[in-house]
């Protein structure tokens, strides 16, 4: 099973940037899909970004296509979501997952069913 650790969150103005990491451990060399993932408070948990490996396959929520990129340090089994031009609605825990999906279409089902997070780290955008 692979253990995952959110950091990188904080308090913004809008426009401002964030990037957040998810350092990796245990089978995490095997993972091939990974994403991101938030949640507001009364609001159920979004699939922020994707991408499976394997195919390059990625996903952006609307809301984010522009502002966020994705990306992995392999060396270092860490996931990376640099977020620009944050804005109010961008306010919420975010989280990351690593899976093993055998494809593009796999990996984004298999994210939706994870159940498997860790302990998030928060991102605030007010002025």
């Amino acid at each position: 099973q692979v253990q995952l650790a959110e950091s990188g969150g904080g308090s913004v103005q809008p426009g401002g940037s964030l990037r957040l990491s998810c350092a990796a451990s245990g089978y995490a060399d095997l993972t091939n899909c990974m994403g991101w993932f938030r949640q507001a408070p009364g609001k159920e948990r979004e699939a922020v970004a994707a991408i499976h490996t394997g195919t390059g396959g990625t996903y952006y929520v609307n809301s984010v296509k522009g502002r966020f990129t994705l990306s992995r340090d392999n060396g270092k089994n860490t996931l990376y979501l640099q977020m620009n031009t944050l804005k109010p609605e961008d306010t919420a825990m975010y989280y990351c997952a690593m899976l093993q999906a055998t494809n593009y279409v796999r990996c984004l089902v298999s994210l939706k069913q994870n159940n498997v997070w860790g302990q998030g780290t928060q991102v605030t955008v007010s002025s």
